[in-house]
């Protein structure tokens, strides 16, 4: 057996050496300028984010390859991102973070292939992905090559997609390619101080070199979490978007094959929900606030909500039931009436895929009266963008559970997760009007004639309206052909829920093989 030799001081200086230069990142002067400006750096944003002493770096002494510019001059360690592992509340992650203060955050050749290396690594070993971004999109400097290696990270995460849940956090500008390599994550989350995303340079922008509108306002955290949807959640400071994925991850399973984890909860599962008897108004057309439905039927009321300003006419996010993980689709009555439009559609649709990828049962609860109508809606493709809510719902095949508390009319209410899509527990309460449409809206229609001969059209049309809603305006129409399941008493909604939910845990659902289906984008 042959001795190994204890290692030289030489060489352990020298490896000292090399991790102090590689953690000096772009120098002091552009470390304090940095946090001057309300951020922090790489490594402060990694500490933070995972547990102490937890995090374990990769490939800290990649460097750039560019010997145009005088770049060699410059062959700083790590390249502007720093990669690792390490654990959050005690589960495993990969994560990186850029390095503002090295050449802007902006992605070479090698920064991008070290980001698409952990990205390889964290689908092999079936662990989420963290993502910090700050950067000024693709390094000049590197032309072509740079963009070689940033289409090496886009196909790398491509690949994570639906396999491993991946979560981007935004603490910076970000531009070019490098906004679309964090749009691809599961979740987004933006920073509201200094969070901005743009594919175009704000200064290539004529808005914005004008001086019309602020980079902020083209870009900001409140832009892409009101309009553009790409934000799922806002963090009021770098901390809070740390705790954000803390509180997403545990909702999570590692990865498409595992089951989310399930937690301990008080919250009795014969829990009566007494608050929910006198919620729905008498007056059919009187709005309410449907999270008051979903905190009183969840664990502990405690519901995570994501793109809250985006499309609020539909309510999405995460709660637990019986202490398992549910992603709940809601309308919500009090904006546009709970109408389905072009960007409720698609905030909806992205939402139950995401929760179909990891195994997230949905529960839907509907209250919706249709689509909403208008040029608006019709020219911009509600047909398309609708068709993807109800494709998303036919193609799921975790359990799906529905409640109609109110509302359930035409296409809508189809769309919405009903018994013929393959929804696996359907049940209304008393309140429950399933139709075609309205009643008012279907006695003008069928007894139009009718109405224009009557002498006392008024009194004809309220007499017609009764007998419509005698007939097809409460839930038992559909109860008796057995498109639900049940008719329940509102504060039996959470019980009925977690019944079916431990029911339905181990379902298994056969598909015919095929590559993938064609979803109307």
């Amino acid at each position: 057996m042959v001795a190994v030799p204890p290692p030289s001081s030489d060489n352990s200086e020298e490896l000292l050496l090399r991790r102090k230069r590689a953690s000096a990142a772009g120098g002091q002067t552009k470390v304090d300028a940095l946090r001057a400006s309300g951020r922090r750096t790489a490594w402060e944003r990694i500490n933070a984010l995972v547990d102490e002493d937890s995090f374990v770096e990769v490939d800290s002494f990649v460097t750039h390859r560019n010997d145009q510019f005088n770049l060699h001059i410059h062959p700083i360690e790590g390249d502007g991102v720093v990669c690792g592992h390490g654990t959050v509340d005690g589960r495993r992650v990969f994560c990186f973070a850029q390095d503002f203060s090295v050449f802007g955050g902006s992605m070479g050749e090698m920064h991008a292939l070290k980001i698409a290396k952990l990205a390889e690594m964290a689908e092999r070993a079936r662990i989420p992905l963290v993502g910090i971004w700050d950067g000024g999109g693709q390094r000049a400097h590197d032309g072509v090559h740079s963009l070689a290696g940033t289409g090496v990270l886009l196909d790398r995460i491509v690949a994570c997609s639906g396999r491993i849940p991946m979560f981007s956090l935004v603490l910076g500008p970000v531009v070019g390619v490098s906004a679309l390599a964090a749009g691809l994550a599961d979740f987004v989350i933006l920073g509201q101080e200094h969070g901005q995303l743009f594919l175009s340079s704000p200064l290539e922008t004529e808005e914005t070199a004008s001086g019309e509108i602020t980079p902020h306002e083209l870009g900001g955290a409140d832009l892409h979490a009101s309009r553009s949807g790409i934000a799922c959640m806002i963090a009021a400071d770098e901390d809070d978007a740390t705790e954000i994925v803390s509180e997403m991850l545990s909702f999570l399973p590692d990865h498409c094959l595992a089951e989310p984890p399930i937690s301990k909860t008080s919250d009795g599962a014969n829990r009566s929900c007494d608050v929910l008897q006198d919620l729905i108004p008498d007056d059919t057309n009187h709005p309410y606030d449907i999270r008051k439905v979903i905190l009183e039927i969840v664990d502990d009321k405690h519901f995570l909500e994501l793109s809250e300003t985006y499309a609020d006419n539909i309510i999405i996010g995460f709660c637990r039931l019986d202490g398992a993980t549910v992603g709940v689709v809601a309308n919500q009555p009090k904006v546009l009436a709970g109408c389905l439009d072009i960007d409720a559609s698609i905030k909806a649709a992205r939402f139950i895929r995401t929760c179909d990828c990891f195994n997230i049962p949905i529960l839907t609860i509907v209250d919706v009266p249709g689509f909403l109508p208008g040029t608006v809606q019709e020219w911009g493709g509600i047909i398309r963008h609708g068709a993807k809510l109800l494709y998303a719902y036919a193609e799921a095949t975790v359990p799906k559970m529905t409640v109609v508390t109110r509302k359930a009319y035409g296409g809508a209410y189809l769309a919405m997760s009903c018994k013929h899509l393959g929804s696996d527990f359907n049940v209304a309460w008393p309140t429950g009007e399933l139709a075609v449409m309205g009643a008012d809206g279907a006695v003008n229609i069928i007894h139009r004639r009718e109405l224009k001969a009557a002498e006392n059209q008024e009194d004809t049309h309220q007499t017609l309206v009764s007998e419509y809603k005698r007939k097809f305006g409460d839930p038992y129409v559909a109860a008796r052909n057995g498109w639900l399941d049940d008719v329940i008493e509102p504060q039996e909604t959470r019980i009925r829920l977690i019944r079916s939910l431990r029911l339905l845990r181990n379902k298994r659902e056969w598909t015919p093989p095929k590559k993938h289906g064609n979803i109307p984008l």
